[in-house]
């Protein structure tokens, strides 16, 4: 069982930066690929990035290519993602998910945290 809480949500002008941070319990962590979604209100749950085991290999939606970063750290058992350059458009939800597989799809991931809002203003 793996729990995720996340944090780091908040409120920032577009062209602006966040960083958030997924933290998960237990101590097989670095046995999961781990992930970021957003869902924007009226829309469907959509991915944002992913990154590996050991954070060798991560992968990025379009949109978010050049300004989005995601990191993480298997002795704190957290992952991040950097968020830069922030637009409106990318004003939403945010939440990580954990699987034992890498970039299965959305309705797969074992795993999911809360949810922590970002909102971007123009």
């Amino acid at each position: 069982q793996v729990q995720l809480v996340e944090s780091g949500g908040g409120l920032v002008q577009a062209g602006g930066s966040l960083r958030l941070s997924c933290a998960a319990s237990g101590r097989t962590f670095s046995r999961y690929c781990m992930a970021w979604f957003r869902q924007a209100p009226g829309k469907e749950r959509e991915f944002v990035a992913a990154i590996s085991w050991s954070g060798g290999n991560t992968n990025y939606a379009d949109s978010v290519k050049g300004r989005f970063t995601i990191s993480r750290d298997n002795a704190k058992n957290t992952v991040y993602l950097q968020m830069n350059s922030l637009k409106p458009e990318d004003t939403a939800v945010y939440y990580c998910a954990a699987d034992p597989f890498w970039l299965v799809p959305l309705y797969e991931y074992d795993y999911w945290g809360q949810g922590t809002q970002v909102t971007v203003s123009s």
